[in-house]
């Protein structure tokens, strides 16, 4: 396929690299920032752009990797007689977003992505949605190439996995920071709890997240979770957000 990719982020970034060395064409490579764009045509030897107004209008796939917010406004500025199936990388977007085109989807990996980083992508879940059969059948069968962890995806499950995984990854990584501070401010190296991490990630590897709960919530230690509490009652925002999840865990545990 010969590509147009709108975005030159961690998303597009990936994308762009991975689609290329299956044999795609990268044509055009378009972001606001000019820098940026020939950053990453050049990878390509292909042209850069940061004017919406002379993209290629004759590649196969357009691929809109921008922020969320973003989507609206390019989709706006792009001619309607595009025949290319245009699609977008979000999570939470609507396929909707495009309906003004003729021929539309959403490649959504299921990853956090950065662009320094290096990611075998195979490893990738991909929720694929098209605006008809072939569309479907054409974005799935491409990505397929990618990562034999592409799977069909309606907007409603899409939807449901960006959310589970902001749980899962951004929510967590927060509360990685929280117990990095606390290590911080008591002259802890925040290495003592990497073992830690590690081993509950493993092990939702092979059980259900309910059946690896361990603590002081699950076994509903009150003294404990009081001391903790006291301990914490400096900052009440780590104090909410540790009644908030002990709530939920003791309440699942009750069941």
């Amino acid at each position: 396929m010969e590509i147009v990719v709108i975005g030159s982020g961690n998303i597009a970034t990936h994308l762009a690299k991975g689609l290329h060395a299956l044999g795609h064409t990268i044509l055009q490579v378009y972001s606001k920032n000019i820098a940026n764009a020939h950053a990453l045509a050049s990878l390509f030897s292909a042209s850069a752009t940061d004017q919406l107004n002379v993209i290629n209008p004759s590649a196969s796939l357009y691929l809109i990797a921008v922020t969320d917010k973003a989507i609206q406004d390019i989709t706006t500025v792009l001619p309607k007689s595009i025949q290319g199936i245009i699609t977008h990388t979000s999570g939470a977007t609507p396929i909707s977003i495009l309906q003004k085109f003729s021929n539309y989807g959403v490649i959504y990996p299921a990853q956090s992505l950065t662009k320094g980083i290096s990611t075998n992508l195979n490893d990738v879940p991909f929720g694929i949605e098209g605006s008809n059969k072939k569309v479907s059948a054409t974005l799935v069968a491409m990505m397929l190439q990618l990562s034999t962890k592409t799977f069909p995806c309606s907007t409603q499950q899409r939807l449901a996995l960006h959310t589970a995984a902001v749980f899962a990854n951004n929510f967590s990584n927060a509360l990685f920071q929280i117990a990095y501070e606390i290590m911080n401010a008591n002259n802890l190296s925040f290495d003592l709890l990497k073992p830690l991490i590690l081993e509950t990630a493993k092990k939702v590897q092979d059980h259900l997240p309910s059946e690896a709960q361990t603590g002081p919530a699950k076994r509903n230690d009150i003294p404990t979770i009081q001391r903790h509490l006291q301990f914490l009652s400096q900052n009440p925002n780590w104090v909410k957000i540790y009644q908030q999840l002990t709530e939920e865990i003791s309440s699942k545990s009750n069941i």
